[in-house]
């Protein structure tokens, strides 16, 4: 995968990825349940932090900022169980699980920087 610096472009990637993901998966209740929560907590990020950029206060970008973070995390423990029950090849798994821990690392710093300026 190929480091992209522009977050937004970054997060799309992210997306994509895991859609790709996701397809491979199959039909079990584990899996569905897996896919349709990632669906959600996977596409989120992208999401918010297109509202992030049009945060109306500090405050409310510090919000929007930890709910990326929120849905990053509970992203990466759905990877880990794909990984864990080896529903996907390790390799793909691997490298979406290190992306998004990258993604965890970034976010974890914006916050940290936008909350010492409230």
């Amino acid at each position: 995968m190929e480091k992209k610096f522009d977050l937004e472009e970054r997060l799309i990637d992210f997306v994509l990825i895991l859609d790709d993901i996701l397809e491979q998966l199959p039909g079990t209740r584990l899996a569905n349940h897996l896919a349709g929560q990632m669906v959600r907590s996977g596409t989120s990020p992208a999401l918010n932090y297109g509202e992030a950029q049009s945060a109306e206060s500090q405050k409310d970008f510090v919000h929007k900022m930890q709910i990326i973070l929120k849905e990053l995390r509970e992203t990466k423990i759905c990877i880990k169980i794909i990984l864990r029950k080896n529903f996907i090849g390790n390799e793909t798994i691997s490298a979406v699980l290190k992306e998004n821990e990258e993604l965890i690392a970034i976010f974890a710093q914006s916050v940290k920087t936008a909350k010492s300026k409230l």
